[in-house]
C-alpha cells in the first residue's frame, strides 16, 4: 500500500504543522483529542523526549484507526542550557524564557511518529538556533504584540522575533516551526 492509499490524519492543534503538512500536497484530515497529558521520564536524553511524546500521543488514537489510516503525531521541545523549555504559562514566563534564550544558542528538537495498524516509525530532527542579544524592550514588544503562549520556547521563528533575533540556524528552518517537512516527506516515501 502506498502513502496516497492511506487516509492521513494529522493529530495536532498546531496551525503551523497544518500549514507545513499542506505544503507537501498530501490530502489529510486534522483530528485532535483534547486534554491529552504529556509526561516523560526525567532520565530521557533531550533527543528522545519529543519522540517519546509523539509516540504517547499516537497511543491515544490507535482505537480510532482503521486499516487504511496513517496517523502523524509530533512534538517539539526547546532544549536550552540542559533543560526543556516548554510553552510559557503566562506573559512573565514568556519574557523569562526569551531572556534566557537571548544571546545564546539552543536546540529545537521535533519528534515525529508515523503510525498505522501494522507498523510505527518514529524519528527526531534537531536544529540549532543562534539568538542575538535582545533587549528587554524588544522581548516585551514581541511578547505583548505576538502573544507566543502556544509556542515552545515562547517564540515563533516565522514571526518578528525570528526576523530580528535569529542570527543563524544549523538545520531545518521548518523543524523550528514545528514540523521537519523535508525529513517527513522522505519517511513517507519509504513508509
Amino acid at each position: 500500500m502506498k502513502v496516497k492509499d492511506y487516509h492521513i490524519i494529522l493529530a495536532s492543534n498546531s496551525p503551523r504543522r497544518k500549514e507545513l503538512l499542506a505544503g507537501l500536497d498530501v490530502a489529510f484530515e486534522v483530528r485532535v483529542i483534547p486534554g491529552l497529558e504529556e509526561h516523560y521520564p526525567a532520565s530521557l536524553p533531550a533527543e528522545e523526549i519529543p519522540v517519546f511524546l509523539a509516540k504517547q500521543k499516537a497511543e491515544a488514537y490507535t482505537k480510532e484507526m482503521s486499516a487504511c489510516t496513517l496517523l502523524i503525531t509530533a512534538d517539539t521541545i526547546v532544549w536550552n542550557r540542559g533543560e526543556v523549555i516548554g510553552k510559557p504559562k503566562d506573559r512573565e514566563d514568556a519574557i523569562r524564557m526569551l531572556q534566557s534564550l537571548s544571546g545564546h544558542a539552543h536546540k529545537v528538537i521535533t519528534g515525529v511518529c508515523l503510525t498505522t495498524q501494522e507498523k510505527q516509525k518514529a524519528f527526531a530532527v534537531t536544529s540549532t538556533v543562534y539568538f542575538a542579544s535582545l533587549s528587554d524592550e524588544e522581548i516585551i514588544y514581541y511578547v505583548d504584540h505576538y502573544k507566543p503562549f502556544d509556542k515552545a520556547g515562547a517564540y515563533g521563528i516565522q514571526e518578528w522575533i525570528g526576523y530580528v533575533g535569529v542570527e543563524r540556524i544549523d538545520g531545518s528552518f521548518y523543524n523550528v516551526m514545528g514540523l521537519p517537512v523535508q525529513r517527513l516527506y522522505q519517511e513517507l516515501k519509504r513508509f
